[in-house]
């Protein structure tokens, strides 16, 4: 089973890449779970037609009795959407509601009943801290790709996320994997996210260049690779879908 997660700054495409990645994957015949980790709970609804699922924390908190399917929902070709969730805004720790759905996962025994070939954890990377730095600290992940642009504050945080990998590594923690660039169409944003992805000393596996077709399937509430299977975005994200194998295979 490989464990990757997927990091970035909130708001630069990351649960896009996440699930259109998800979505090649399981195109090729793997099993594939996608666990949000953002409290927005959103990470998954474009495997889902646009429905946006309860989070395990939201059903722990309903009071009522549940199972594995009421936090496991199937999504397209197969592909096992799972939300965190978070609290309610202002009241309680987003992180720790991300290592309180993780202890459930494991107490229902949802990887022993789906046995996953791949698990994504889509995680909000502002902040590396407590929960969100879960899937790289508690042995959850094993490799971590990032989805960065080339501006300014996308790389800062790119910078951060690997600075902390750097730090839990001497553990035998996960290992930082590469940058995605999410193209935003700033001048020379190529070469600032090479230059960028060098001090990282890292390198960057997939440019993902901007196309309206994602849009227009998010609209939808549909990843590219379902809704237009044979656009040139789609196969970025299939090709994105094998690198990533290759180096985690690696």
């Amino acid at each position: 089973m490989l464990k990757i997660a997927i990091y970035g700054k909130g708001g630069i495409g990351k649960s896009t890449t996440a699930s259109n990645l998800a979505a090649a994957f399981s195109k090729t015949g793997l099993t594939v779970l996608q666990i949000g980790c953002d409290p927005k709970a959103d990470s998954t609804k474009n495997l889902l037609s646009g429905k946006k699922i309860d989070s395990v924390l939201d059903v722990i908190k309903s009071g009522k009795n549940y199972s594995i399917e009421d936090l496991v929902h199937i999504g397209y070709n197969g592909v096992l959407c799972v939300e965190a969730g978070g609290p309610t805004p202002g009241q309680g720790c987003a992180g720790r509601g991300i290592i309180t759905a993780f202890d459930k996962l494991e107490e229902l025994g949802v990887y022993e009943k789906y046995k996953p070939d791949i698990v994504l954890y889509d995680v909000l990377g502002d902040v590396v801290c407590g929960g969100f730095a879960m899937p790289i600290r508690g042995g959850y992940a094993d490799n971590v790709f990032i989805v960065t642009s080339g501006e300014m504050m996308s790389l800062y945080a790119a910078t951060n996320i690997v600075t902390a990998i750097e730090n839990f590594a001497k553990r035998g923690y996960a290992k930082f994997s590469g940058l995605i660039l999410n193209k935003r169409n700033i001048e020379n944003e190529l070469e600032v996210a090479q230059k960028a992805a060098k001090e990282m000393n890292g390198e960057i596996i997939c440019v993902i260049e901007r196309d309206n077709l994602i849009q227009v399937s998010e609209n939808q509430g549909k990843t590219v690779v379902e809704l237009f299977p044979e656009s040139n975005i789609s196969k970025v994200y299939e090709n994105l879908a094998r690198k990533v194998l290759e180096v985690c295979n690696g």
